[in-house]
């Protein structure tokens, strides 16, 4: 079956920097986070991308927490399911036990180190300023309990360096294609928002990949635009970006994913619905390694 006019749309819930006194909506709890994930999917989302939160709204990689996500998200509605692994830390322990505990159906997989920042334009200074360490040896790790649990990679990549990298993984047999790509523009350190950029990624990834577009920030819309116009898949949330288009605060993920479907078929696309996104991405062909 033919799905080039499909678009698979992912709605990022919560991620692990923004909080409530910058967007009153970013839920933090298990129970919170499975209502925007019913909120994305009646919106039109066929996939969540999900970091765990404390109840207080700190970042966590328990994997008890995932489990409970999974448990109340499953409960609300069948949406596909996408756990984050980001991390500073080279300890991957937590996120190699949710990977083999709660199997997600994909996993989102950093795929190179960088520099990460945020610049104030009106301080002219650094709000933040972080290495982001991502070697292959703890992206290994990572990849290794993904293919014994049956969980498929989303590869996220912040510059082209790291679409280009996932070669070698490929000839090891730990990446295995289709590959599916998130190509994350915006982030400081990272390629730059422009269609160029897109242009370049797609052309560097490996033929028959699929791919969607994260731009973060006040790009966001116009990234999207332009993944539609070239046939890939889009990623929107309060992870990636607070604001509707007209610049008003989204009051939940709902409110984004409306604005994404709509656009999608403004370009003459449709959104895919969960069993459609499972053919696209090629999640029941993903299977657990053989032992």
């Amino acid at each position: 079956m033919a799905y080039d006019d499909k678009v698979v749309i992912t709605c990022a819930l919560t991620g692990v920097l923004a909080n409530r006194d910058q967007c009153p909506g970013i839920p933090y709890t298990p129970v919170e986070i499975a209502e925007e994930a019913k909120r994305a999917h009646d919106a039109g989302a066929s996939v969540v991308h999900i970091h765990a939160r404390k109840d207080d709204g700190s970042p966590t990689y328990d994997p008890e927490v995932f489990a409970r996500i999974k448990e109340e998200t499953r409960a609300r509605c069948p949406i596909i399911l996408n756990f984050s692994t980001g991390s500073i830390s080279d300890d991957t322990s937590e996120q190699e036990q949710t990977i083999r505990e709660s199997r997600p159906e994909i996993a989102a997989l950093n795929m190179g180190s960088m520099n990460y920042a945020k610049y104030s334009k009106r301080r002219k200074d650094f709000v933040f300023d972080m290495v982001f360490p991502n070697p292959y040896s703890k992206i290994k790790k990572l990849l290794v309990a993904m293919n014994e649990a049956g969980v498929k990679p989303e590869l996220e990549c912040f510059d082209t360096g790291h679409t280009h990298g996932t070669w070698p993984l490929i000839e090891m047999g730990l990446l295995r294609k289709p590959l599916q790509f998130s190509f994350i523009l915006n982030v400081l350190g990272g390629i730059p928002p422009g269609v160029e950029s897109l242009q370049l990624q797609t052309k560097i990834m490996p033929e028959g990949s699929q791919w969607e577009v994260i731009g973060i920030s006040h790009c966001q819309w116009r990234m999207l635009g332009a993944a539609l116009v070239l046939g890939g898949n889009i990623r929107c949330g309060l992870e990636d970006h607070l604001y509707l288009p007209n610049g008003e605060m989204a009051k939940s993920n709902g409110d984004l994913v409306e604005v994404a479907t709509r656009m999608t078929r403004d370009v003459g696309r449709e959104p895919a619905t969960v069993e459609e996104a499972r053919a696209i991405l090629g999640l029941d062909q993903f299977q657990p390694a053989p032992a």
